[in-house]
């Protein structure tokens, strides 16, 4: 994860999840440029209708709630460390167990 995070294309990843990644950036940040071609992109990749409308919803979902939390000036958690962060570098773990993601 933490090479997603630091450069997604350069991380190892699957053929599919690389695609899954791009449609997600995409809607991110180009999300009127989408169209028809990116779904069929997915579906080459073994996605059905579904996975796609699930991404979809999680990405545009999270997209959503980020822009609200900026325009609010909601400040992280201290807990969350920063995307990219090396494991350690934050706080310390609490009972054994990562704090971001359980």
């Amino acid at each position: 994860m933490q090479a997603v995070a630091r450069d997604g294309r350069e991380a190892p990843l699957r053929e599919e999840d690389r695609a899954l990644c791009a449609f997600a950036s995409k809607l991110t940040g180009r999300q009127r440029e989408m169209s028809r071609q990116d779904l069929e992109a997915l579906r080459a990749r073994g996605f059905d209708d579904r996975a796609i409308h699930d991404a979809t919803q999680v990405a545009a979902y999270f997209n959503y709630i980020t822009r609200v939390a900026d325009a609010l000036g909601v400040e992280p958690e201290e807990f969350i460390r920063p995307w990219g962060e090396e494991r350690g570098a934050g706080l310390p773990r609490s009972g054994g167990r990562d704090t971001v993601g359980g």
